[in-house]
């Protein structure tokens, strides 16, 4: 409503105004609420693929790995989607990924270095180091001593037969392909950049606070993290709840 209403203001005075004063009339909103109020009409907004939906998915990925005519691009489409979601980085990062960006000895867990992460537009890449959580440690580990090595000897981490780096439109085209091949209703299909909302909104819904889901995402702006993070329906309650436990746990000392 807001924003519409200084839509209605711009477009019925900024004429006038510009006659007056000399300057346009900009959007009074600033790139904090101006993202914020994108997001107003949340009966609209389409919520991610909830954990127990994903669960799913993976567990019919991984099984079908041992029917699969073509081993070695199911085996690396599973463990590239698990890295979309575990890490949350943009396709476009992702396949950017060489086999060198792997690093299982920094931190707790090991880091992805995001050498190409997304940047604002006329600046260069903004690269970031990306935990490697829920165990993307180990399936990043057996896809590189047990998958990696059916492809060319070539740098990319995620390659296609001949060695390059997979097309992001690809990436889109075979989660599609396997999503159909899954048998789920519409309604519970989901595409990559669905994956990486979706770690978002896991980790928040879990505890992680906004700064930290902004860092894992590689966010210059809150706002636009703020965006990304789309909690289920029975979230409010269920914080409720852990609140009211935490209190009630407190005071019985």
């Amino acid at each position: 409503m807001l924003r519409a209403f200084h839509g209605f203001v711009r477009d019925r005075y900024a004429t006038e105004i510009r006659a007056v004063y000399g300057v346009p009339v900009g959007d009074p909103l600033d790139r904090f609420n101006r993202l914020r109020h994108v997001c107003d009409g949340t009966s609209s907004v389409r919520l991610p693929p909830t954990a127990e939906r994903l669960t799913a998915f993976f567990a019919f990925a991984r099984a079908r790995l041992a029917t699969t005519s073509d081993y070695p691009a199911a085996a690396r489409d599973y463990a590239l989607l698990r890295t979309l979601y575990h890490c949350a980085p943009r396709v476009g990062e992702a396949v950017r990924l060489d086999r060198c960006d792997v690093c299982p000895d920094l931190g707790s867990s090991g880091k992805l270095h995001v050498r190409f992460g997304k940047a604002a537009s006329a600046s260069g890449p903004r690269p970031r180091w990306a935990p490697m959580l829920d165990g993307l440690d180990r399936i990043l580990a057996w896809y590189q001593s047990d998958v990696r090595p059916l492809f060319p000897d070539t740098a990319p981490l995620f390659c296609d037969v001949l060695g390059q780096p997979l097309k992001p439109e690809a990436v889109r085209d075979r989660l599609a392909r396997l999503l159909v091949e899954e048998a789920r209703s519409v309604g519970d299909r989901f595409t990559p950049h669905d994956l990486r909302r979706a770690c978002a909104t896991h980790h928040y819904e879990q505890g992680m606070d906004l700064l930290t889901v902004q860092q894992l995402l590689g966010h210059r702006h809150i706002a636009a993290t703020m965006a990304y993070v789309r909690p289920s329906l029975n979230f409010v309650e269920d914080a409720w709840r852990r609140a009211t436990l935490t209190a009630v746990t407190g005071l019985a000392g």
